[in-house]
């Protein structure tokens, strides 16, 4: 089957945030990029980092890495434009990167309502390799066509933890480290010269149907092969035959719904969570598909 891009459209206008709604306009048609980045502002503090529910199931206020993920990925799609939103956020992380180079998984929270309880629950005092690498490596997606984001100090900083850290695993870590750990190895495979060899230690731990149940979540939430190696022709798709990766994108095309937009199968967390989480879901699956030529 073929994604319906026009209920896809019905969708976004009827259900999604202000922010998907651009995304997904400039993905589709092409647009000013200046509209997705003046809605990103939306999110935005006065210290350069982001919060105000970026993380849909992070509702807070204040600036939290895992808002710094989504505000990247708003900064890759604007792509080749360029802000210098980008490099603020870079010395907003860096003001919170911690002694060894990671992230914390969450800072303190202002407002703890309608937020996920393993935010809630983080230690601002301790690196999170999850948290981290997922970041980094949205990072170096927007530091491919931002020379200001390739040269800030805080990116070598937080990939030299990366590394260090991914090098250190002796077991299969928890599905969404191993997930992110093989994006952030595949983001930096062209300049980091140890990560082809972290790869292939790590892709040893990913099944060759690329489905990782998510230990704690619910009992259908399972990573896909997409999660561990969305682009194509990049080097974490040779972990996949490539009759893995079309059966994913099969199953991506055929998951959605009746009323255009796409959903996730994590937990629901507050009403206004899982509504912004399937626009920011609709805007990645049509994003996927085009990449991967089914648009």
């Amino acid at each position: 089957m073929t994604a319906d891009l026009s209920a896809a459209a019905a969708f976004m206008a009827g259900h999604a945030r202000v922010l998907d709604r651009r995304r997904f306009e400039l993905l589709t048609e092409r647009t000013d990029p200046a509209a997705v980045l003046a809605a990103l502002d939306g999110y935005r503090n006065a210290d350069g980092g982001y919060g105000w529910g970026l993380e849909a199931d992070l509702r807070s206020p204040e600036s939290q890495p895992g808002a710094a993920l989504h505000a990247f990925e708003a900064l890759v799609d604007v792509a080749p434009a360029t802000t210098p939103r980008a490099v603020e956020l870079c010395d907003w992380l860096e003001s919170v990167t911690l002694p060894d180079g990671g992230l914390p998984f969450a800072l303190p929270l202002t407002v703890t309502a309608a937020t996920a309880p393993w935010w809630q629950g983080a230690d601002p005092d301790a690196s999170a390799l999850q948290i981290t690498a997922v970041t980094a490596a949205v990072a170096h997606q927007v530091a491919a066509h931002d020379p200001a984001v390739a040269a800030h100090p805080w990116l070598d900083r937080t990939t030299r933890y990366c590394l260090a850290a991914i090098d250190a695993l002796d077991e299969a870590p928890f599905a969404y480290v191993l997930a992110f750990a093989v994006r952030f190895l595949d983001a930096v495979h062209d300049s980091r010269p140890e990560a082809a060899d972290l790869l292939r230690r790590l892709g040893k731990h990913v099944p060759a149907d690329g489905r990782v149940h998510v230990e704690g979540g619910t009992d259908d939430e399972y990573l896909t092969p997409l999660d561990f190696a969305p682009f194509p022709g990049r080097p974490a798709r040779a972990l996949f035959a490539p009759e893995v990766i079309d059966a994913d994108l099969d199953r991506l095309e055929a998951g959605q719904h009746d009323d255009g937009g796409w959903s996730v199968d994590y937990a629901r967390i507050s009403p206004a969570g899982a509504l912004d989480w399937r626009g920011h879901a609709t805007v990645r699956a049509v994003d996927l598909l085009r990449r991967n030529g089914r648009l």
